[in-house]
């Protein structure tokens, strides 16, 4: 197989995947930005006041980098923007296992404290979480992709 030919069209999927992500990711939580902002602040890392400002910003940035990811436009920026939330997501869910937390992450979800008798499944939330930066990782090592405003810009067709 030559790789060369390929990478454009491995990018693209994960190109697309990424986008998936932040869009359902920041769609779920839009809807309700006191929600995303109870979800912020059970990670007991800031006060609630700046809780409240990360909750109501964050959805907006995740539908922003979902929707520039998707039309293909400045993907390795985007997808180093995404590269970088999803670093953050992860150092907030290892601090809220290592402190004993029992959270939602909230990533798909309300988020927020969990009922009695549930337990956090942070290990799958960071698989799922590395899993997703890998895609970005590949979209920074690699961001040429099929069917994008990057691809019409540089006069690809």
């Amino acid at each position: 197989m030559h790789w060369g030919k390929a990478w454009p069209w491995i990018s693209t999927v994960a190109r697309l995947g990424l986008s998936a992500v932040f869009l359902v990711a920041g769609g779920l939580k839009i809807t309700d930005l006191d929600e995303s902002a109870r979800a912020v602040n059970a990670y007991r890392l800031m006060d609630y006041d700046t809780a409240k400002v990360i909750g109501a910003i964050q959805p907006f940035l995740e539908i922003a980098v979902g929707l520039l990811l998707l039309i293909g436009l400045a993907v390795r920026l985007s997808a180093a923007i995404g590269a970088l939330l999803l670093v953050v997501f992860i150092a907030g869910i290892i601090s809220a296992w290592a402190r004993g937390l029992q959270i939602d992450c909230g990533c798909f979800s309300k988020g927020g404290d969990l009922a009695a008798g549930r337990t956090a499944q942070y290990g799958w939330d960071i698989a799922r979480d590395v899993g997703f930066l890998l895609l970005a990782g590949i979209l920074l090592w690699k961001p040429r992709t099929r069917f994008s405003m990057d691809g019409l810009l540089m006069g690809e067709r």
